[in-house]
């Protein structure tokens, strides 16, 4: 009997002892679990695939995201986290609970790079944007790809190059997207645009998708203001209409920049006379393409003019333009606000 007593308390020990020892871990484990842990500085993990949660838990406190590899594991494990959590780039500003990490690692918030192209650019302007983004994507790889006639046929360019097609806006990619995949969201960002102004097409006008583009971007070149594009669009529908020839610097300055290799932003009486396919002054109609990327509001601008009688505009040297429905207008408009304009500025500089 005394030997049954003394096994059945040596039972009640170890029990005990067994049970301290669990609620102290739980202890232990629910403290960590809730204790922010971290500095303020950007940490960034690269999870790879197929990282299992005892390896991603060592890599997560290499990196100083969590205090304890042993106790996040752990904590993984209870909360059965593990099956949850996906591959990728993950950013972590601390300081964060083990909780917080997991979630974010559970839901797939990976890390983005962000690059910004204005409106208005040409392709050359547009790919060092791209090149010296936090991508890192490859110049060369991207030069070539926006000049490859199946790469912009299986994205639906209508044209041998990308010129007018890299739409203008923020992009947000993972660290993974390659040149490839940047230049086809950019392309399919600038044919959702056209298919947005197509569907508001104004009845009478027929230009195709090239063409749409070519005239969005010389109304984009040609103004800053959004709310004269539509006005500067008749302008051209006009001319084009009537078999006038376009006569838009932008152009001339294109078409000088192919024949020479380089830009210069500066026209002079000699280039308005070169004949050019892109020189709107020796030739009628559109140029063969776009001269740049144009915007939402120069893509709607371009299928959406408004009804005016106007043949001509003339700029007021701050971004605006005087409009004419005729040529004694326009001389008049250019007396006042080029050649008095300058004359005016040369006296005050001197």
């Amino acid at each position: 009997m005394k030997k049954i007593f003394i096994f059945a308390l040596l039972l009640l020990v170890a029990g005990a002892g067994a049970g301290g020892f669990f609620w102290a871990r739980e202890w232990r484990l629910t403290r960590f679990s809730t204790a922010p842990f971290g500095s303020a500085e950007a940490k960034t993990v690269d999870i790879p695939n197929g990282t299992g949660p005892r390896a991603l838990s060592e890599l997560l406190a290499q990196s100083k995201v969590v205090a304890n590899a042993e106790l996040f594991y752990a904590f993984l494990r209870r909360e059965k986290l593990a099956p949850r959590l996906k591959a990728g780039e993950y950013e972590f500003s601390g300081p964060l609970t083990p909780r917080q990490v997991a979630e974010k690692i559970a839901s797939g918030h990976v890390k983005l790079y962000r690059f910004t192209v204005p409106e208005g650019l040409r392709v050359e302007e547009t790919l060092p944007i791209l090149a010296e983004s936090e991508l890192r994507l490859d110049a060369s790889r991207l030069a070539a790809a926006v000049a490859r006639p199946d790469f912009l046929r299986k994205l639906g360019v209508p044209a041998s190059s990308a010129e007018g097609f890299l739409f203008p806006d923020t992009y947000s990619f993972t660290r993974g997207a390659n040149e490839e995949a940047v230049l086809a969201k950019m392309i399919s960002r600038s044919l959702e645009e056209y298919r947005k102004a197509d569907a508001q097409r104004k009845k009478g006008i027929n230009l195709d998708l090239l063409q749409t583009m070519t005239l969005a971007s010389i109304i984009e070149k040609e103004t800053a203001a959004p709310e004269e594009r539509p006005r500067i669009s008749c302008v051209f529908h006009n001319r084009l209409r009537l078999r006038m020839k376009l006569g838009t610097d932008p152009t001339v300055l294109y078409a000088m920049w192919l024949i020479r290799g380089k830009w210069i932003n500066n026209i002079t009486s000699e280039d308005l006379r070169t004949e050019h396919p892109y020189n709107t002054y020796t030739s009628y109609g559109l140029p063969p393409g776009p001269i740049a990327s144009p915007g939402s509001a120069s893509i709607q601008a371009a299928l959406n003019p408004i009804d005016c009688n106007d043949l001509y505009f003339v700029s007021r040297n701050n971004g605006t333009h005087v409009f004419c429905p005729d040529l004694k207008c326009h001389n008049e408009a250019v007396d006042l606000w080029q050649r008095e304009y300058f004359r005016k500025q040369k006296n005050r500089g001197g």
